[in-house]
Parts: C-alpha cells; sequence; structure tokens
C-alpha cells in the first residue's frame, strides 16, 4: 500500500520540542484498547478509529488534534476524516508512537 505523508502531519521532534516548552497538547489516540494499555503519550484520549464518527461531538473543532495511532497510517486517515468533518486543525503524528518510542522515548515499549 503507498502512502504519502500530508502537509498536516506533525513530526515526532515537533510535538517533543512543543511539549517540552509546556504546550498542553490534545493527543487523540485512535488504536485499540488494548493497544493502548500497552503503551501511549502522557495525556493522551483513547478513541479507537471506529468509534471516532459516533464520539465527534467530545471533541472541540476550534482547537488543534494531534492524531496517533500505532505507525502513523490509522491516525491519518482519522486526521483527514476529522478535517473533513469540520475539525481544520487535526494533524496525524508520522510515525505513530513506534517512531515516539524509536526517536524520542525509547523507554515507551514497542510492539
Amino acid at each position: 500500500m503507498f502512502f504519502r505523508h500530508s502537509a498536516n502531519d506533525a513530526t515526532v521532534d515537533e510535538i517533543k520540542r512543543r511539549l517540552d516548552f509546556g504546550e498542553s497538547l490534545y493527543l487523540l489516540d485512535v488504536r485499540q484498547p488494548e493497544e493502548f494499555q500497552i503503551c501511549r503519550l502522557p495525556g493522551s484520549i483513547l478513541m479507537p478509529l471506529g468509534e471516532l464518527p459516533s464520539r465527534l461531538h467530545e471533541l472541540d473543532p476550534e482547537r488543534e488534534i494531534i492524531v496517533y495511532c500505532h505507525h502513523g497510517i490509522r491516525s491519518a486517515r482519522a486526521a483527514a476524516f476529522l478535517r473533513q468533518s469540520g475539525f481544520p486543525h487535526a494533524r496525524n503524528l508520522r510515525g505513530g508512537i513506534d517512531e515516539w518510542s524509536r526517536r524520542i522515548d525509547p523507554t515507551v515499549p514497542t510492539y
């Protein structure tokens, strides 16, 4: 499957810098609950991809939403869906939590 990165992607380096600077980011994890139990970014909210359409009312369309998953494929779909659904500031975390673990915090388990 061919996957192209979007201009709406956030990088793990960018998110790390912003968190270190003290920004309060809305981190939306679209993985499954069992994946969320293995590892997660601190402060993230779990909303599995399949539940996203029915839970849009829980999100603020004015806020930047950083969406992540395992490798960035599901979250890219979720971020695109959110933008099409009136959330213009939704961004995908390129590489997902796997990239975070490999480049930013090796204490985050990989699977």
